[in-house]
This record gives C-alpha cells, sequence and structure tokens, in this order.
C-alpha cells in the first residue's frame, strides 16, 4: 500500500475537512487550481499539530510538491483531504493526499518533507511522530 495515490477516502487514516470559499473561485467560477496547493497546507498543518511541531527546533521544510489534478470544483463545495504518511527515510518523508468533493477524488499530491532544525540551521532526523503515523495504516 506504500508509495502509491489512492482513490478512496477510506484507504487514508488521516482527514482533513474544509469548505471552499467565494475567493477561491476562478472567473470560470471553478475553484482555482492554485488554490489546491492552499488546501493541502490546510490539511498538512493538521499533522503537524499531531506530530508537534514548534518551528524553532522541531520543525519542517516542503522541498518538493507533485499535484495531478483529476476534476475541476464549483464554489460551494465541502471537501475533504485524506492523508497519510507514505515514505520513510533518514531525514525526509512522503505525505500522500488526495482532495475529495462528494467521495470523489479532484486532485491527488505527494509532498516530500524534510525535517529541520532552525536553531542549528540543519536537517535532522525524522521525528517519531511521524515513524508512527508512517506505520499507522501498515
Amino acid at each position: 500500500m506504500k508509495n502509491k495515490i489512492l482513490q478512496s477516502l477510506e484507504s487514508y487514516p488521516f482527514h482533513h475537512k474544509l469548505t471552499t470559499r467565494w475567493r477561491d473561485q476562478d472567473p470560470f467560477r471553478h475553484v482555482n487550481n492554485a488554490i489546491f496547493l492552499s488546501y493541502l497546507e490546510d490539511g498538512r498543518t493538521s499533522l503537524f499539530k499531531r506530530w508537534s511541531i514548534d518551528y524553532k527546533r522541531k520543525s519542517l521544510i516542503v522541498a518538493s510538491i507533485k499535484i495531478d489534478y483529476l476534476r475541476q470544483v464549483d464554489h460551494p463545495s465541502e471537501l475533504i483531504i485524506g492523508q497519510r504518511v507514505s515514505r520513510i527515510g533518514t531525514k525526509s518523508f512522503d505525505i500522500d493526499a488526495t482532495i475529495f468533493n462528494d467521495n470523489a477524488p479532484c486532485c491527488t499530491s505527494t509532498v516530500t518533507t524534510v525535517c529541520y532544525d532552525f536553531i542549528n540551521n540543519k536537517s535532522v532526523d525524522i521525528f517519531q511522530e511521524i515513524i508512527d503515523d508512517y506505520n499507522y495504516d501498515t
């Protein structure tokens, strides 16, 4: 099950709900593609709270984001972001996420993130809470 974007919400152990906003629309009355990155960031923030990220010694840096758009989203819509830790390295890890609207996937993403200590200005080993969440669905 690792390293594969999953197409059903039940396949993801972590869920984050959100509602589209008026300002998210483009001139065609669809949610603008760039806004999906903000939605994914909101979802990751919910994981950061799980992991007690402090933005100083115990922090994270996004190294890469890959996103595939599957279908348009209209405003207003209720969305759910399914997330899971899909890969663990020594100092980096991946979060796979899919945004769902009416139980249908709208976009998928993989975010590669590095654990970082801003006080000492260096990357650090993966935090134990992230390892625990990687093992959550194995």
